[in-house]
């Protein structure tokens, strides 16, 4: 699909798309996930006193909205991390979570619980989003929060909490952009929210990695990484 921004990735006996929004839908069911959304995360940092811009989660909540348009999904699937702690339920997040909400009312909602929705509260319920303990399963697919945990035999795992990137390498620069990465039967999902770190996995021969930009693209197994 060269004109399409979509990468089309087959996890047999499903396929699922890799958004440039940072999400994976899954046509068949009409799943959407996503993984460290981290609202509020900026909310944080200046409520510790460390100045940094404000608008990220809006920012975030934008493409949320426009994954979700774009894929016509019926179901989102947050694997873990969707607020960043408990100062993120500032008055301007929830404001903004809120109208998100009402603009997607029919939306099913699940949070998959990764370690910061432990600390940050699970307000996520206030709207309408269901939460998990354990993985979302469903047809060949598993949604957890931590790639760590043990696979299960016959499904593709889904999972985030590392924040994946990789640097690609010009003649004299180089640049870290958030990827998807495929490693045996477990896709790691980049981080979704737009005020995150990102961490540079250590690649296997057989691992594949989906670089995010405009569009998702395939990393050529000879560039250098």
């Amino acid at each position: 699909m060269p004109d399409h921004p979509d990468h089309v990735l087959d996890l047999p006996p499903t396929q699922v798309w890799l958004m440039p929004e940072r999400a994976v839908f899954e046509p068949a069911s009409g799943t959407l996930f996503v993984a460290d959304v981290h609202l509020g995360k900026a909310a944080v940092f200046r409520a510790r006193g460390i100045p940094v811009p404000h608008g990220t989660s809006g920012e975030t909540l934008d493409r949320l909205a426009t994954a979700v348009t774009r894929s016509r999904a019926t179901r989102l699937v947050v694997l873990g991390d969707f607020l960043h702690a408990r100062e993120s339920q500032s008055s301007t997040t929830m404001a903004a979570l809120a109208a998100w909400r009402d603009a997607h009312p029919h939306l099913d909602c699940v949070v998959v619980e990764g370690n910061h929705d432990r600390h940050a509260g699970q307000v996520q319920a206030t709207f309408g989003f269901r939460t998990l303990d354990g993985p979302w399963v469903s047809g060949a697919l598993r949604g957890v929060h931590d790639p760590a945990e043990a696979s299960v035999p016959g499904l593709w795992t889904l999972a985030g909490h590392v924040h994946p990137v990789v640097r690609l390498r010009g003649r004299h620069d180089t640049l870290r952009v958030p990827c998807f990465w495929l490693d045996e039967r477990v896709l790691t999902l980049p981080a979704f929210g737009a005020f995150t770190g990102g961490f540079e996995p250590s690649l296997g021969d057989t691992d594949q990695v989906f670089v995010v930009g405009d569009r998702v693209s395939p990393l050529p197994r000879q560039t250098p990484r």
